[in-house]
């Protein structure tokens, strides 16, 4: 990418970790050009000014400069805190789950989607004024895949493409979609998917978000679904996600 030596950018914080003696390496999702990599000198020092505005879910305006490394951040500035977020443990917890979604799924200095800055932004919004974090969560993850081209198909069977019918189903990771009966396989990237979660799930990739959010199944239905998703997840990604480890020690509590 043809990147200036300098420029200013919209992003929200995603993680950061400790750099060196007193600097912190910030991962950062930009409006402007994804995911990048930057560093902020000095932010760990008890007076730093940067260090207040790099927590994670933070939204900031920042200014970078090409280095040979990492980029260096040279001004920053908050936008919206969402210090909701760090004050409950669920919410951070959900949070968390959003901001490494989208990190995992995303490399280092891609070209810009600014419809994945935006729904990273309203799902937070979203958690911060209290909404229904599982619809909040649900959604962004249908819309996630939606952006990153990993749409699961739900209407139609994955394998021959027949019409899928208002009843229990099989869905295969590895194909991305739901199987009708003629298709089902005992693969190990197969999971039996009831019509009730099926529904939920049409229903999240369709709406909009004033629609989704009236979605309230009972609580058996929502953990199929959130172990459904978290089933497609981990195959799309090779490996399994840290925050909802957290989540589940959260809800012990």
């Amino acid at each position: 990418m043809n990147t200036p030596r300098s420029f200013r950018a919209e992003a929200i914080v995603l993680n950061h970790r400790d750099w060196g003696e007193a600097d912190r390496l910030v991962t950062l999702y930009t409006r402007q050009r994804g995911k990048i990599r930057a560093v902020a000198k000095g932010a760990r020092k008890p007076r730093s000014r940067k260090g207040g505005h790099l927590q994670p879910f933070t939204q900031i305006t920042v200014q970078l400069a090409r280095a040979r490394g990492p980029f260096i951040i040279t001004q920053v500035e908050t936008l919206e805190a969402y210090l909701s977020l760090g004050d409950d443990l669920k919410l951070t917890g959900n949070a968390s789950y959003l901001v490494e979604l989208l990190d995992r799924f995303s490399y280092d200095e891609e070209e810009s989607n600014a419809a994945l800055f935006r729904l990273l932004s309203d799902s937070l919004s979203r958690l911060a004024r209290g909404d229904d974090f599982w619809v909040v969560v649900r959604y962004y993850e249908m819309h996630l895949l939606n952006y990153l081209g990993f749409r699961p198909q739900l209407f139609e069977c994955a394998n021959c493409g027949e019409e899928i019918k208002a009843e229990d189903q099989s869905f295969s990771a590895a194909q991305g979609g739901v199987l009708c009966p003629n298709c089902k396989s005992d693969q190990s990237s197969v999971r039996p998917i009831k019509v009730e979660v099926l529904k939920y799930l049409r229903h999240f990739q369709r709406s909009s978000y004033a629609e989704a959010r009236h979605a309230d199944p009972n609580p058996k239905i929502r953990a199929e679904v959130e172990n459904l998703m978290q089933f497609y997840l981990t195959y799309l990604l090779e490996r399994g996600l840290n925050s909802p480890r957290f989540m589940r020690e959260v809800g012990r509590k």
